[in-house]
């Protein structure tokens, strides 16, 4: 299948690595660099969203989404372990937990680009079978489009090409991914509310964020496998 991520912002807090290794589940290991776990939220918006040929439909197609996650391996592969995943389109997600075991999660959400470059995002989760959860920001690029430095924590980051689920057996899947390389640009964030990692049960440090801004990245993605 296809997407496209539009006007994504990453925002990466160190979080400490024992607490966060006891929330992933058994047949994955927690990533770490340098010895430092991070956890990352992630508002942006897709389109071309669907099976080849078919990525085409409204509302199904093209809706903003609001991820958290961490990072890590099972088999050498390094990759992406959601605990949250929020979307405006109530279709693709029951598609996406029922065929991706992904906790994909209904919410009202908004994400519009202003002519001075800045993304005005806002989610609120209306999904029961989450914790209430609500993000509100604004952010722009700064800068101009770079790759990842070669075993830098940037590249640490972003150059994942796979993520993992569990199912409810707790058997967990691997679905691989392909992009080009992210081209990264540094980035300015103003926060009104954002209680997306308490919502998922998780301490972040204190510091400021790592950030990264994304114009735009096409994506192709494949059914899971057995990890």
């Amino acid at each position: 299948m296809t997407m496209s991520w539009h006007d994504l912002l990453f925002l990466h807090y160190r979080a400490d690595a024992d607490r966060l290794a006891s929330t992933i589940p058994r047949g994955l290991e927690l990533d770490t660099f340098d010895g430092a776990a991070f956890v990352s939220v992630v508002p942006f918006r897709m389109t071309n969203v669907g099976p080849r040929g078919l990525n085409f439909l409204p509302r199904v197609s093209a809706f903003p989404e609001l991820n958290v996650r961490t990072y890590v391996t099972a088999g050498g592969r390094p990759g992406v372990w959601f605990y949250s995943l929020d979307a405006a389109s109530a279709l693709a997600v029951e598609a996406a937990r029922a065929f991706f075991h992904l906790p994909y999660l209904r919410a009202s959400m908004k994400c519009d680009r202003d002519d001075a470059g800045w993304v005005h995002y806002e989610s609120e989760r209306v999904d029961a079978r989450g914790r209430a959860a609500r993000f509100r920001a604004r952010y722009r690029a700064l800068g101009s489009p770079r790759r990842a430095a070669p075993r830098s924590l940037e590249e640490f980051l972003t150059d994942r090409y796979c993520l993992y689920a569990a199912d409810r057996a707790g058997r967990v899947h691997r679905g691989h991914i392909h992009h080009v390389p992210w081209p990264l640009r540094d980035a300015q964030l103003e926060v009104d509310v954002d209680t997306m990692t308490e919502a998922a049960g998780l301490f972040v440090g204190r510091e400021a964020p790592v950030l990264h801004f994304v114009d735009r990245l096409d994506v192709i993605a494949w059914t899971l496998e057995k990890a």
